[in-house]
Parts: C-alpha cells; structure tokens; sequence
C-alpha cells in the first residue's frame, strides 16, 4: 500500500511540475528578453546622465557596438555551427540562458557609470567620482 502512495505521488509530482522543451525555451527567452531591457535601460541612462561629455559617449555608442559583436562571437565559439540535431532540442534555451549571463555581466559592468566610484580612485577615467 505505502508503495502504491509513493508511485501516486511521484506520478503526480512529475504531472504538476514538469515542462515542455518549448516551456522552457520560452522562459529562457523571457529571462533573456528581461535582461536586455535592464542593459538598455543602464545604458539609456548613462547616455543622458554623460550627455555633456560627448567624448564618452561617442565611445560608450562605439564600444557597445563592438560588445554586442563579442556577444555574438561568445556565444558562437560556446556553440559552434554544427549539423542542425548537434545540440538538440534544448540549444535555443541552452543558448538563451548563455546570452543572458553575457548580458547580465554586460549591465553590472556598465552599472558603475551610473553609481560612480570614491574620489580617491585616481584611476577613474571617465566614470564619475563620488
């Protein structure tokens, strides 16, 4: 009897939790259409807080660009361009969740022009001082 409760609720456990590939593409992509946004949004506001500093911003447009180039390659060389069924049915979440990671570190990285570092920091370039 106590085997036949354990199989029901294993059973119904798989039922209530599992997903479909596609699902988990789909929040993949989600995830990775969420990170985006937050990286557009940082760099939207860098763009108008160093409006002034046309310098900068003409390179922060320029090394974007380029990041975004990089981006691609990453993900390209984590997964080369084999035959169609090389990586199965879970490349497109595979692949989401990588550009997601690249994104992530993208927005922390570009965050800090944003929050400024301490004025004792006389390496600080273009970022602004605290």
């Amino acid at each position: 009897m106590n085997r036949i409760l354990l199989l029901l609720l294993f059973f119904f456990n798989l039922t209530c939790f599992s997903q479909t590939q596609a699902e988990m593409n789909k929040d993949a992509y989600a995830a990775l259409n969420e990170a985006d946004k937050k990286l557009n949004e940082v760099y939207q506001k860098i763009l108008i807080e160093y409006k002034e500093d046309v310098t900068f911003v003409k390179s922060l447009k320029n090394v974007q660009r380029i990041w975004i180039q990089f981006r691609d390659a990453e993900l390209e060389m984590k997964y080369p361009n084999y035959t169609d069924s090389y990586y199965g049915l879970s490349y497109p979440m595979c692949s989401a969740i990588y550009l997601k990671e690249l994104t992530e570190e993208r927005t922390d990285k570009l965050t800090i022009w944003l929050k400024g570092i301490e004025e004792v920091d006389m390496c600080s370039g273009s970022i602004k001082t605290n």
